[in-house]
């Protein structure tokens, strides 16, 4: 086992490197570069900027060096846990990145919390009573969660707080927490705008997944070790969560790679729509202005969660499933 996760471990290393040179030529595809976008703005405001502004800016963002030294000098001082200066903030990207991916990382946690135990539950009540009007009623539920969109959603739910309740659910602190130290009140005034954030950004995984555990797991009731269960005289339960529902939740577990990253990168609009201080509308600022330094560093950091993603539902799944096996001096 330690063979094996040391290997993955060097894969993991390897797709970083790649990751990191693909995602800094996306970045640089677009025409022009941040200090292009500068100039037309400043134009389109009646500004004019001098022929040595522009020099001066070339110089100390490194914009006319060729693309090759400008990858390899972000690369090396990535190395070195520097992630470059923001272009538009004028501020180190480390300390933006800071502020905003715990917060980012806290909501989409929570969601994917909140995915996994409302998907599995319901999945399961689904297969086991396959046509009830309880399996319709989710079924429906969860075609509309997958067909309406995350911000549309936020917009009826902010509509909804306000006329029900006279609550406003935009940010996550009230005004007179915004820009205060943490304490225990700002605490419990995050959890109070937490729960809106976490059920829009869950609805879409929650709804896809039941289907897939219902799925999944109707497949496997229908197969004979569960038939010769049952003809033993077996607890209807034992049978159930013996074996059926581990097997059936290998799809589940399968999508930790995949689902942590698309809840951080999905949620852009609607934090956008909520105003939530999230790694989301920074990474679209980032991408409008050409930002390079900041938008290449918030797309590793979204790589780094597609791998690392991947790499721990892989380590679940040799928990859940008995029957996976990797070639010898892998998991050995």
């Amino acid at each position: 086992m330690l063979a094996y996760i040391g290997r993955r471990l060097g894969f993991m290393l390897v797709l970083l490197v790649l990751l990191s040179v693909v995602s800094f030529i996306l970045i640089q595809l677009p025409p022009g570069d941040y200090l292009t976008t500068l100039v037309a703005r400043r134009q389109l405001a009646g500004g004019e900027m001098t022929q040595a502004e522009r020099d001066a800016l070339q110089q100390m963002y490194g914009l006319g060096l060729p693309l090759h030294r400008q990858y390899l000098k972000w690369a090396g001082n990535l190395l070195r846990g520097d992630l470059g200066r923001s272009f538009q903030w004028n501020r180190p990207v480390s300390g933006l990145v800071a502020e905003r991916l715990p917060l980012t990382l806290v909501i989409s946690a929570a969601a994917l919390l909140f995915t996994y135990l409302m998907a599995i539950p319901i999945g399961i009540y689904s297969a086991t009573h396959q046509y009830s009007f309880a399996d319709y009623t989710f079924t429906v539920v969860g075609f509309v969660g997958l067909a309406i969109p995350p911000f549309l959603l936020a917009l009826i739910l902010m509509f909804l707080f306000f006329k029900a309740f006279d609550m406003s659910t935009v940010g996550l602190f009230s005004p007179e927490y915004m820009d205060v130290p943490w304490s225990w009140a700002k605490f419990v005034d995050l959890l109070k705008h937490l729960p809106i954030p976490i059920v829009i950004n869950g609805v879409a995984g929650t709804a896809a997944l039941i289907r897939v555990m219902r799925a999944t797991l109707l497949d496997e009731l229908q197969k004979q070790y569960v038939i010769t269960a049952r003809t033993k005289g077996l607890a209807e339960r034992t049978v159930l969560f013996k074996y059926p529902v581990r097997m059936a939740i290998n799809p589940i577990v399968s999508t930790v790679g995949w689902l942590l990253p698309t809840i951080v990168s999905g949620e852009t609009i609607t934090a956008i729509v909520l105003s939530l201080p999230t790694v989301g509308p920074l990474l679209y600022e980032a991408l409008l202005w050409q930002d390079m330094f900041l938008a290449g560093s918030l797309v590793m950091v979204l790589g780094m969660l597609v791998v690392v993603g991947t790499f721990l539902s892989d380590l679940l799944l040799v928990k859940v499933d008995p029957r996976i096996r990797y070639e010898q001096g892998y998991a050995q």
